[in-house]
């Protein structure tokens, strides 16, 4: 789906969200290390104009070192997913990968995160199952125009 610099700049942002919402799981673990929370910034002043594409991939490409260097699953995820959200400024697709990292962080984690029963009945989450509340959390922030640009169908 080709996006205009608008549509681009408001799935980065999304992306960065979507990361946002889960980088506890990383920052619990390794508090001292500020690599994803840096990715995450990065996406946000790239979408304001305030930094360049290629910085803002550099901050990705540290948020996946990070990664590496994480022991928890939902830490590595976490950080996985601030690294693919920063680089949704160079590639819009890296949007979706950010979005299955939180997932995973989240399940991983087992933490549910609080979404409104609307969301919850809308889109069928089990109230138990901390993967389908995370991505029913993305899907409630994610405008409806870019949905095929975040979650594509597959085959």
């Amino acid at each position: 789906m080709p996006l205009d610099k608008q549509d681009h700049t408001a799935l980065t942002l999304w992306a960065v969200d979507c990361a946002e919402h889960v980088l506890a799981h990383f920052e619990a673990e390794r508090p001292d290390d500020d690599r994803p929370r840096k990715a995450v910034e990065a996406g946000r002043a790239w979408a304001r104009g305030e930094i360049t594409m290629a910085a803002a991939r550099t901050a990705a490409f540290a948020s996946h070192a990070a990664a590496r260097e994480a022991g928890q699953a939902a830490a590595r995820a976490a950080a996985r997913a601030a690294g693919h959200a920063a680089a949704t400024a160079h590639v819009p697709t890296h949007a979706q990968h950010a979005a299955t990292y939180a997932v995973n962080a989240a399940t991983y984690a087992g933490a549910a995160v609080q979404v409104s029963a609307e969301q919850a009945t809308a889109y069928a989450v089990a109230p138990s199952d901390a993967g389908a509340t995370e991505r029913a959390w993305q899907v409630g922030h994610l405008p409806e125009h870019l949905r095929a640009a975040a979650f594509p169908a597959k085959g």
